[in-house]
């Protein structure tokens, strides 16, 4: 997979976090790019659970590689509803299919018509990767 690979049906954050709409809840991820930063991932660690309330930009959790520790952050401001417990025996997951099995938490946004709107699309997110390329 291209690590500029971008998905149309999600939205991102200038953090490289990807929040995919699923019912009522967002799925939240981070994009390829951010895989291919970060390398092997070998651990992925949540510091919120289900029905606890993030802020928009709050830190979720961890997410570590053979390279470094990085924070997982919310993209909207909600209720966590679901976390992804497979990455906690397998967080290669996020290596091997970052978009999909690799997804890390749902959460229930609070106001996602407005939260929604402050995310990049597709080619927002794209022209923001050319300006981290340089």
């Amino acid at each position: 997979m291209s690590a500029n690979a971008i998905r149309d049906d999600r939205r991102y954050t200038p953090d490289h976090e990807w929040a995919k709409l699923d019912g009522d809840e967002l799925l939240i991820g981070i994009t390829a790019f951010a895989v291919d930063q970060l390398g092997d991932i070998t651990l992925v660690s949540f510091d919120a659970g289900v029905g606890e309330t993030v802020d928009a930009k709050q830190a979720f959790g961890t997410i570590e590689s053979v390279k470094t520790l990085s924070d997982l952050f919310a993209p909207v401001s909600g209720v966590i509803t679901r976390v992804n417990d497979e990455l906690e025996d397998t967080p290669e997951l996020v290596n091997d299919d970052c978009w999909e099995k690799g997804w890390m938490v749902a959460i229930k946004p609070s106001n996602l018509a407005e939260d929604w709107r402050h995310l990049m699309d597709a080619d927002g997110y794209q022209k923001h990767l050319e300006s981290v390329d340089g």
